[in-house]
């Protein structure tokens, strides 16, 4: 796999400059102890070369090899002919040779006669089966996943949008490792001026390697300093179907079982896919649960802060008497106990997530209880803040999208210090702060955080809240679509009219 990403690519890079010749293409890719070339035929009439670990072997032997054991074949377009294999050409262009051997494919040669090729496609399949969702898990809904085979993830799309006018566009990125990127749009929806962009700034991606979608997210985003990501990425075919319908665009990397969605708004990314498998009042309500949720984690503890710190006279005297009671062992200021514990969390966290998964799991449960318990008992924390800091926590797990969850959990920490400079008035400096900072942001030139600024009413029947589908007409103002009408209003009420 190392070598199919980097050594080839690197290799095809240099050696394009050099090479000029067959043969001389031929001594370059001989320097490679997995490169095999061998001929048939009593006169050695035919040759063959290929990359052993980047081709299909048993296909070679079962279906190649009986065909041409002892032919004979003087002309390169009989042979064409008589392979068993479909999409096999004759070239002589040297470029196309060497980038084709490097993707899996076998050269053929008639008579020591090099300049006219035949390729023909043998690709080894390493990739994994399709499987479940493992970050966007839903109870109900499809169960289907991409996987790092672009191929594989664009019929997963079309499966879902067969229309002749989902469009994919393949480019090409990463200087060494020209990795294949797919740019994916249902023409007459999407937004031309949104398609040009994407395609612009993935030409323009000066970089060796591209291994994940999360790097071209990275490096075409409008503001690449944002915690924000302003690319909504996802691992479900569903999602991305629905996103195409709605006018946005999708791009899909190989190598990369996540697939990028743009343009997109921060509200979305508090938008599960189960969403639409409930009724409208169920799935508001989760909706705004999360966001409360993400307001809880991020705010909680740099509250705890400020109050104790600063404001501990608006707490009432019952509960007043409760934390003086929590604390009165701690040697720390509240912002000393606020870090040990925050700190103490996203240790567990990392530390679960790189283990493999059943330990990791024992690591999550047993270590924050057992740390939790021992914390408070040496007098390192109070027991009231080990609660606040444990349900902010568990509040930042609501959001479905993995990376706005890193995000949540790391401005935590600025609103912390804010806190502990001006209490209450640092924390809405925090908040103006990202506030001001979000209202800048867009995502593909679109604005952030639309609907809310700037205000689109029309739009907050599918973001905040999500409304019954009947009365969701118009598709987002936020995707630009060409074709405003999501659904054909005037046939809907002729049904409706034929049923009374």
């Amino acid at each position: 796999m190392i070598r199919k990403r980097l050594n080839s690519s690197a290799k095809r890079s240099q050696s394009s400059e050099e090479t000029k010749t067959f043969h001389q293409l031929m001594q370059v890719m001989h320097e490679s102890d997995d490169f095999f070339e061998f001929h048939l035929g009593n006169m050695k009439n035919i040759s063959i070369y290929y990359f052993e670990s980047l081709t299909n072997t048993e296909k070679i032997e079962a279906n190649l090899l009986d065909t041409l054991k002892d032919a004979e074949i003087q002309d390169i377009d009989v042979l064409k002919n008589i392979v068993p294999f479909t999409q096999s050409y004759v070239t002589s262009d040297i470029r196309q040779i060497e980038e084709k051997l490097l993707v899996g494919f076998i050269a053929l040669c008639l008579n020591d006669n090099t300049q006219e090729i035949l390729l023909i496609p043998s690709k080894f399949n390493t990739d994994r089966q399709i499987s479940q969702p493992e970050i966007e898990f839903s109870v109900i809904g499809p169960k289907l996943a991409f996987i790092e085979d672009m191929q594989t993830n664009i019929s997963l799309i079309r499966k879902r949008v067969s229309l002749p006018q989902l469009h994919v566009k393949k480019l090409n990125a990463g200087k060494i490792t020209k990795t294949d990127v797919a740019i994916i749009y249902i023409d007459g929806i999407a937004n031309q001026t949104n398609i040009d962009t994407i395609i612009q700034r993935i030409t323009d991606i000066e970089y060796d390697q591209i291994i994940d979608s999360s790097f071209i997210s990275q490096m075409i985003s409008d503001n690449s300093q944002s915690p924000f990501p302003q690319f909504m990425d996802t691992e479900r075919p569903d999602r991305v179907s629905s996103a195409l319908v709605e006018g946005k665009i999708a791009i899909v990397c190989e190598g990369s079982p996540h697939v990028l969605i743009a343009p997109t708004t921060l509200v979305e990314f508090f938008a599960a896919y189960e969403d639409y498998f409930l009724s409208w009042h169920i799935a508001t309500a989760f909706r705004l649960i999360r966001i409360f949720a993400v307001i809880f984690s991020v705010l909680v503890t740099p509250m705890y802060v400020a109050v104790l710190t600063y404001h501990y006279h608006i707490i009432p005297g019952d509960l007043l008497g409760t934390l003086i009671s929590s604390r009165k062992d701690i040697p720390f200021p509240p912002i000393i106990e606020v870090l040990i514990l925050e700190l103490t969390i996203e240790l567990l966290r990392e530390a679960g997530a790189r283990l493999p998964t059943k330990i990791g799991q024992t690591i999550g449960i047993v270590g924050g209880i057992v740390i939790g318990t021992a914390a408070v008992e040496a007098g390192l924390t109070s027991n009231v803040l080990l609660i606040v800091v444990a349900l902010a926590a568990l509040a930042s797990f609501t959001t479905p999208i993995y990376r706005i969850g890193n995000t949540i959990r790391l401005i935590r920490f600025p609103f912390i210090f804010f806190a502990q400079l001006w209490g209450m008035i640092g924390v809405v400096i925090g908040i103006m702060f990202f506030v001001t900072h979000l209202l800048r942001l867009t995502s593909l030139g679109r604005p952030f955080l639309e609907p809310i600024y700037p205000f689109r009413w029309k739009d907050f029947k599918d973001t905040i809240i999500r409304l019954p589908f009947d009365v969701q007409g118009k598709r987002p103002l936020l995707s630009g679509a060409k074709d405003k009408n999501r659904i054909n209003t005037s046939r809907t009420l002729k049904k409706h009219d034929k049923r009374k």
